[in-house]
């Protein structure tokens, strides 16, 4: 019997980590947690915005959350594209971004909303012309904004078929510092080796700008875009302290590329469209990514500490939504000398990079957990896969049956 013909029990869902990897999501967890960053974007104004978006990398962190604030800040209908996968035994309950492209849908739906989701790999030719077509047939011909937010491990060419795979390595110098074992609790030391030519040809291949201007040109031929269509790629580049591991390394050649594809889009899009591309530089927040970055968790549970005390830490709900309203479609644009928007200015602020540099100094296996907010950096993690929700009761078996149903 097949795991489609069997019926699936009704089990108690528990967190399970794998190192910094989750290895379990709570469906209805999730659905909270939706819940509560629709709440927030209510709570916090609407704007004028985009009405049709396509949002690349929607399911989880800086995707989903711009596709709520579109969705409900700005009463945008919305695409969503992402690689997630459903209920598959009764050990393998699916993904947090599964459960969230449903209960996103179903939220949206009741504000007479459009959400379309599409499952599968971003990076193929099949996935950009089945949005398209769906565009064209059905989401009104035409769309305002795509978000791009993607990062994957590894993308397969879409004209050749090679099969390229980013890494997190630093470029000239191995890098040593302590990093944080989520499963564990524990901190120890983590050394980065330094990426050869061909690693760092590769990971921009898989997270520089050429597949953003694949979407972005194959959306133009065909005509679905607006008068006035904007494109946005999230990008991070951190302070001088994460830099021997982060912008000067694999991924930041990788932004760099990005930023010279937006440079070119952008000039394309203004000519044809009135339209803009644009880079956003945002902050340092807990992701299914940022947990295995090399180093990175002890630089995030630092400034969480110290934007907590000022009073500025913003999880990816909080700071997308003042994005899109104050930023990018607002009257509050922060620039610097490369034309990138940065509502990453708050992590920057020289208060706050001194105390966190302080802290980073002086963490030891033994004092990190007095020293930073780890704890709410290991919270923030768990609730991205529907755990440490408040109002859940994580005791209750759920129905695996009932929800097997359920589709994106």
């Amino acid at each position: 019997m097949t795991t489609t013909e069997q019926t699936l029990p009704k089990v108690a869902i528990r967190p399970v980590l794998k190192g910094n990897i989750a290895r379990a999501a709570h469906p209805y967890g999730c659905e909270a947690a939706i819940k509560e960053q629709i709440a927030y974007v209510k709570e916090n104004g609407k704007f004028e915005g985009p009405k049709k978006a396509l949002i690349l990398g929607a399911s989880s962190s800086y995707g989903l959350a711009s596709r709520i604030s579109l969705a409900f800040g700005a009463d945008a209908d919305t695409i969503g594209v992402s690689f997630e996968r459903g209920i598959t035994s009764p050990e393998q309950t699916g993904t947090a971004g599964w459960w969230n492209n449903i209960f996103f849908r179903q939220e949206a739906e009741k504000a007479e909303l459009t959400a379309k989701n599409f499952i599968g790999d971003a990076f193929s030719k099949k996935m950009k012309d089945e949005v398209i077509q769906y565009i064209k047939n059905e989401f009104g011909g035409k769309i305002d904004i795509l978000v791009y937010s993607l990062a994957s491990p590894k993308r397969i060419d879409p004209k050749t078929g090679d099969v390229y795979s980013s890494c997190i390595k630093s470029i000239g110098d191995e890098v040593k510092d302590y990093s944080i074992n989520l499963e564990k609790q524990e901190i120890f030391e983590q050394v980065v080796e330094p990426a050869t030519e061909q690693e760092i040809a590769d990971t921009v291949k898989v997270m520089g700008g050429e597949d953003w201007e694949l979407w972005v040109n194959e959306l133009m031929e065909a005509g679905v875009l607006a008068e006035g269509f904007k494109t946005v790629l999230y990008s991070y580049l951190g302070p001088e302290i994460t830099r021997p591991f982060y912008s000067g390394g694999t991924l930041g050649r990788a932004k760099e590329h990005a930023a010279e594809t937006s440079n070119r889009m952008d000039k394309v899009l203004k000519e044809k469209l009135g339209g803009e591309s644009v880079i956003c530089v945002s902050k340092a927040v807990t992701t299914k990514a940022s947990a295995v970055i090399p180093i990175l968790p002890v630089y995030a549970s630092a400034l969480y500490k110290v934007m907590i005390e000022n009073g500025v830490h913003e999880t990816p709900i909080m700071h997308k939504h003042r994005f899109f309203m104050d930023m990018l479609y607002g009257s509050k644009r922060e620039y610097d000398e490369k034309g990138y928007l940065r509502p990453d200015s708050w992590e920057l602020r020289e208060d706050i990079q001194a105390k966190v540099k302080e802290i980073v100094d002086q963490v030891t296996p033994e004092n990190f957990r007095d020293l930073t907010a780890v704890n709410i950096f290991t919270k923030e993690f768990l609730q991205l896969n529907g755990f440490e929700i408040a109002g859940v009761d994580y005791e209750a078996e759920v129905d695996l049956e009932e929800l097997r149903v359920l589709l994106p």
